[in-house]
């Protein structure tokens, strides 16, 4: 135990420390040393998966003579860049252990207070999500990252202060059992929760080294409002579509017909001509657009009809069978209580 690094009575169990490298990397030998130094000092066992997004021939230098001399270290090399969320579900597919702990190749928290995330794992939760406060930021970071959690808040009704942060910590059911692509890792938290697991917040000391001196392009934030979009959809229309086109469809077929109605009204009794009235053929294209979007989401019902039974999306923590005990949920879940609706919290504060 060194600098107040809290020692948690979980030795038998493995951790599996993920390091997705991307875009952003510092010195990455140091760090993953330091990373291991702090499972170390808190008697914690521990692998590391470090995987390149990518060949990455300078990074592969620096970190290929580490794994010949380290045997907690692996490295996965992808052949050219999938992206972020492909390469954490390539380390959780590579990870052996009953806890898995996504962390950054850059300084992000004190890595000295990481064991915190497994400290708060043991109050039943099953996704722990480090916030970094106290937090030094521009003004600018500040404004953007309160807009960005308030559009979620808007459209998942759940509220997060920091997805921004890489370090979380998964039971192995939700590792297993959530998938991500594109860029769905920074909404891991809120598949979680849609998925049925219970999600936490712990905050974390900022690391004074946690420093980004670029800036994003517009594009950067035209695609976190596609995926606001998409986790939207996800969240509350992946089985049932139907809901979402065929309210729109019929707020779009209702305006039109409303239009065709006052029409149709002011030429039989108020003898007014229909000719050259724009708004005729604007309400025959609202209903024809309520009409094709009601028939889409009809389509989307019978894709999901065919096909719902290949996926799942909810999670079994236990079975409880008459005359027996509880057999457990896989992922190392049978002792926990079981679980109320999911929660999301602090573990300094009331959320």
């Amino acid at each position: 135990m060194s600098n107040g690094t809290p020692v948690v009575k979980t030795q038998k169990t493995l951790h599996s420390l993920v390091v997705p490298v991307d875009k952003r990397v510092d010195d990455l030998v140091a760090l993953l040393q330091e990373y291991a130094s702090v499972f170390r000092d808190a008697d914690l066992k521990f692998e590391v998966i470090l995987v390149l997004d990518g060949m990455k021939p300078a990074v592969m230098d620096t970190v290929r003579e580490l794994c010949r001399t380290e045997d907690w270290l692996r490295i996965v090399r992808f052949s050219r860049s999938f992206g972020e969320a492909a390469a954490l579900m390539a380390g959780f597919g590579e990870a052996r252990g009953d806890v898995v702990i996504t962390l950054p190749a850059y300084w992000q928290v004190k890595p000295s207070e990481i064991p915190k995330l497994v400290a708060a794992a043991e109050d039943s939760d099953d996704v722990i999500v480090a916030v970094r406060n106290p937090r030094e930021e521009s003004a600018f970071s500040k404004l953007r990252r309160k807009v960005f959690h308030g559009l979620l808040r808007l459209v998942t009704s759940h509220e997060y202060r920091d997805l921004g942060c890489s370090v979380r910590l998964l039971k192995r059911q939700v590792a297993d059992e959530i998938p991500l692509y594109g860029d769905q890792h920074r909404f891991l938290p809120v598949l979680a929760v849609h998925r049925g697991f219970r999600v936490r917040e712990v905050e974390l000391p900022q690391s004074s080294r946690d420093r980004f001196s670029g800036r994003y392009n517009w594009r950067e934030y035209i695609h976190r409002i596609l995926d606001l979009m998409t986790v939207f959809f996800v969240v509350r229309f992946t089985k049932k579509p139907l809901r979402f086109f065929g309210s729109l469809g019929f707020l779009s077929a209702s305006i039109g017909s409303l239009f065709v109605l006052i029409l149709v009204f002011q030429r039989l009794i108020l003898g007014v001509a229909l000719a050259d009235r724009p708004a005729l053929l604007l309400g025959s294209l609202l209903i024809v657009l309520g009409v094709q979007l009601f028939g889409l989401g009809l389509i989307g019902e019978l894709v999901i009809f065919s096909h719902g039974t290949d996926t799942k999306e909810y999670a079994v923590r236990s079975i409880v069978t008459g005359g027996t005990r509880s057999k457990p949920a896989p992922a190392n879940l049978a002792d926990e209580p079981e679980p109320a609706a999911s929660s999301i919290g602090t573990a300094t504060s009331a959320q």
